[in-house]
């Protein structure tokens, strides 16, 4: 007994000098291990007579037992000590500011998607939609635009490979075909904007393969040029966030408009690179218009004898441009994170027919 007691003085010891886990984990091997001192005396537990082993055991068993809990209180010693001297030497700062984090903005296509809109909406205007990959029909034949019109050329429109039954499709080059499939849908009267993503082979600083497209759509009873000047200018005021606007209309030609227009607004480009609107001695291209020709609206099956309609279309690229002050159309498509931090948008102001904003 006196030898096992001062082994087991001896081993405490040792767990109690050991610094750190790799010292207390010797101490362990030393003792519990396979060839430990410990084990050496379990071990001698079969050569001894079963008097000596009811003698024995029991110290032997209670030796193990105590050098075990010791170990292991001795390692969560240790654990907490090293966990006080790591929190005393990285010690946290609470008054420094927090990490900025990376936050997304609204692209500025979405931005004037969303203000155009809702701009329409207010002036009671349905939104219409339909797919980028169009009938030839929807988008050229029933639109009054013959097979040897030029929009028609290969360098002008991406076709797509001709369908078992014979039909032709293409990559729609305006937002027109939806007019035509609502005309085809609905009875008048119809009020509504299509607006989405259109084709055409085309690449430039002012000038992308794909683009985007707002059109506008209204047919009914005694619609005149004066309801299309009316609906242009409340839109342009609204959009570009001014009280008073001077259009100047030019007349033009379109196959699916008779008579047709093209609309200006006065502005200043006195200053370079800075455009002021409603005022000055210039004056800014917006987008063609005119009174939807008679031939359309009997190809989509509307009695143009009872019914009449106006329709209008802009470029959404170019509307941003222009009220941004962006000047390189190819910037929208290149996902350059530099230009989206400094021309996104935060949700979301739009601009209201009263001047104001609305979230």
């Amino acid at each position: 007994m006196t030898d096992i007691a001062a082994l087991q003085s001896e081993i405490l010891a040792q767990v109690s000098a050991a610094t750190d886990e790799a010292a207390l984990d010797a101490v362990r091997v030393g003792t519990l291990g396979k060839k430990g001192s410990v084990s050496a005396l379990l071990a001698t537990m079969g050569k001894l007579s079963p008097d000596e082993r009811k003698v024995q055991g029991p110290l032997f068993n209670g030796l193990r037992d105590t050098i075990t809990e010791a170990i292991a209180a001795r390692k969560v010693q240790l654990a907490d000590a090293a966990l006080d001297a790591r929190l005393a030497g990285e010690t946290l700062d609470v008054t420094l500011p927090a990490r900025a984090e990376n936050s997304g903005s609204i692209h500025p296509i979405s931005q004037v998607l969303d203000e155009v809109v809702a701009i329409f909406a207010e002036l009671g205007f349905g939104v219409a939609e339909g797919p980028d990959v169009e009938f030839d029909d929807y988008n050229f034949t029933r639109l009054n635009i013959p097979p040897d019109h030029p929009a028609r050329q290969m360098q002008d429109t991406f076709y797509v490979a001709p369908q078992a039954d014979g039909t032709s499709h293409v990559l729609r080059t305006h937002t027109s075909p939806v007019q035509v499939r609502t005309m085809l849908n609905t009875k008048p009267p119809i009020r509504i904007i299509s607006l989405g993503r259109t084709y055409r082979v085309d690449s430039d600083a002012t000038h992308s393969p794909m683009f985007h497209q707002v059109e506008a759509l209204v047919v009914d009873k005694g619609i005149h040029l004066g309801h299309l000047k009316w609906t242009v200018e409340q839109f342009c005021k609204a959009f570009f966030e001014i009280d008073q606007i001077e259009l100047r209309a030019r007349p033009s030609f379109f196959p699916f408009t008779e008579p047709s227009l093209e609309w200006d607004m006065r502005c200043d480009r006195s200053v370079p690179g800075k455009i002021t609107f409603g005022t000055g001695n210039d004056w800014l291209e917006l987008g063609g218009s005119g009174m939807v020709h008679r031939k359309v609206l009997e190809n989509c099956g509307i009695d143009a004898s009872q019914y009449s309609g106006f329709a209008f279309g802009f470029g959404l690229d170019r509307m941003a441009m222009l009220k941004y002050g962006m000047p390189d159309i190819r910037s929208f498509f290149e996902s350059d994170l530099r230009w989206l931090k400094h021309y996104g948008f935060q949700p979301l102001d739009i601009p209201t027919l009263d001047g104001g904003l609305s979230r």
